[in-house]
């Protein structure tokens, strides 16, 4: 009875918007599988970049590139970090840019998502290209309206080349 109250004081979400939550331990496969089928464009934002992530997603990102994918990555100046972050960072950024791949950065950046084709819009707390140990959680959400929100909100749209 109580369920049954609270189910109609909710806001009703619309029937066509399908999102499910991830954590860190099922993320991952989840999106590598996203990004094995993009067409056109993946926009990463990421405040924390590492080798270990990026060689991790590296073999994906190189098929993406040979499909003429653009990829685009969003992330904190290496100059942001301490010694061995920075380093870290400037290490894993010229992997990604040695493959093509449009690294951005931003001030005080701290946004985690990633819009896939502007019609998959995943985020949530974890940094995609540089987690490791801690809890996360991360929302993917097949909608191009809210991909297309995000990017235009972000204003990656206008940095994008």
């Amino acid at each position: 009875m109580i369920y049954e109250l609270i189910s109609r004081l909710l806001p009703q979400q619309s029937g066509n918007l399908a999102s499910k939550i991830y954590d860190e331990d099922k993320f991952y496969d989840a999106f590598l599988k996203d990004l094995a089928q993009c067409g056109s464009e993946v926009i990463i934002e990421s405040p924390f970049v590492t080798n270990r992530r990026v060689i991790q997603l590296l073999p994906t990102i190189k098929k993406l590139k040979s499909r003429k994918v653009r990829v685009a990555i969003n992330t904190r100046n290496p100059e942001e970090h301490d010694n061995f972050l920075r380093s870290e960072a400037q290490s894993a950024i010229g992997l990604l840019q040695s493959e093509g791949v449009q690294v951005i950065f931003t001030e005080g950046h701290h946004r985690k998502l990633a819009i896939l084709d502007r019609n998959i819009l995943w985020e949530g707390s974890l940094n995609i290209l540089s987690q490791k140990d801690s809890r996360e959680v991360m929302r993917r959400t097949k909608s191009a309206q809210l991909a297309w929100e995000m990017v235009r909100f972000t204003k990656l749209d206008k940095m994008i080349s």
